[in-house]
């Protein structure tokens, strides 16, 4: 029986969420497995990855094959730079603490990369947060300007209108005196 380490999908959709399987290779993807190895949840930013290193490992040293989705995720998270030093260990060409001190260097270097990034993300979203608030103050100033200039506008026109019609009523009597001298 081949063995594959691969994803099992989850969720709804438009929103999957994966387990990390082993099962055997003639099983559906959504089907039977052997052993619940981790998670995977590509909904958040950066991605977030649950693994058993151990278990991983060990299905590793059993044979199964990590199909491409898989390998990526074990690389991601140090399992396969594992089961490589794990090889060196059996060779004789390393022993287990040379083997720990090289993958906690190696896991700590990747947790500084993945801190860096998420700071990077805050950062950039508080970024475009104060952007946001800048321009919608702009727009929020421009639209104040606007109505005070509609509100002056208004205002003159009245004036205008009141003086038209204050000189229509001056000239209303005089109008009246012409149409009795016509009709008399």
């Amino acid at each position: 029986m081949s063995v594959k380490i691969r994803l099992q999908r989850h969720g709804k959709k438009g929103k999957p969420f994966y387990w990390v399987v082993a099962a055997d290779a003639r099983s559906k993807r959504d089907g039977k497995f052997l052993e619940k190895i981790g998670t995977y949840n590509p909904n958040t930013n950066p991605a977030t990855i649950d693994l058993n290193l151990d278990k991983a490992v060990q299905w590793l040293h059993n044979g199964a094959q990590p199909t491409d989705t898989a390998r990526a995720i074990l690389s991601y998270k140090g399992a396969l730079l594992k089961h490589h030093l794990d090889g060196g260990i059996r060779k004789g060409a390393l022993t287990q603490e040379q083997a720990d001190a090289k993958l906690a260097a190696w896991l700590d270097e990747k947790a500084g990369k993945v801190d860096a990034k998420k700071s990077g993300l805050s950062k950039a979203e508080a970024d475009a947060k104060a952007k946001a608030l800048k321009a919608e103050q702009e727009a929020n100033a421009k639209r104040i300007a606007a109505q005070a200039e509609a509100a002056k506008a208004a205002e003159a026109t009245e004036e205008v209108a009141e003086e038209v019609v204050e000189a229509a009523a001056e000239e209303a009597p005089a109008v009246e005196e012409n149409n009795e001298e016509t009709q008399a």
